[in-house]
């Protein structure tokens, strides 16, 4: 298993669940989030393996969230309207994302989320 670990490194959620996988020698790829941020059809690819909405992904409290304007603007938008602003700014995705590329996929940073995500307990 090959895990991918979408950060923002001054980002203090970022900076925990690093030390979270760390502390327990889990292995992953760190990918700078802004610099190198997945591609529309990966984060495609996230959402419909997480089940989550896709405002999950958004960095609702982000200043490219308020600079659009989502707030009151969302809702009006399509779901291909929302892949193409999350896959134009990194900044608009939620952090970290971490990807088994098989279908495991945790958005945010939660102790008990990581504890309980199968694919990081095989």
């Amino acid at each position: 298993m090959s895990l991918t670990f979408y950060q923002y490194p001054s980002c203090s959620t970022c900076r925990k669940g690093r030390a979270w996988l760390d502390a327990r020698s889990v292995p992953y790829t760190s990918v700078h989030i802004v610099d190198a941020p997945p591609t529309r059809a990966q984060i495609e690819q996230f959402w419909k393996d997480s089940g989550l909405d896709l405002k999950r992904f958004f960095n609702t409290s982000g200043g490219s969230y308020r600079a659009l304007n989502l707030k009151d603007t969302y809702a009006g938008l399509s779901d291909d309207e929302r892949l193409d602003l999350l896959a134009a700014d990194g900044k608009l995705l939620k952090r970290p994302i971490l990807s088994d590329g098989q279908g495991g996929v945790l958005v945010g940073f939660k102790p008990q989320m990581y504890e309980d995500a199968a694919f990081l307990n095989t």
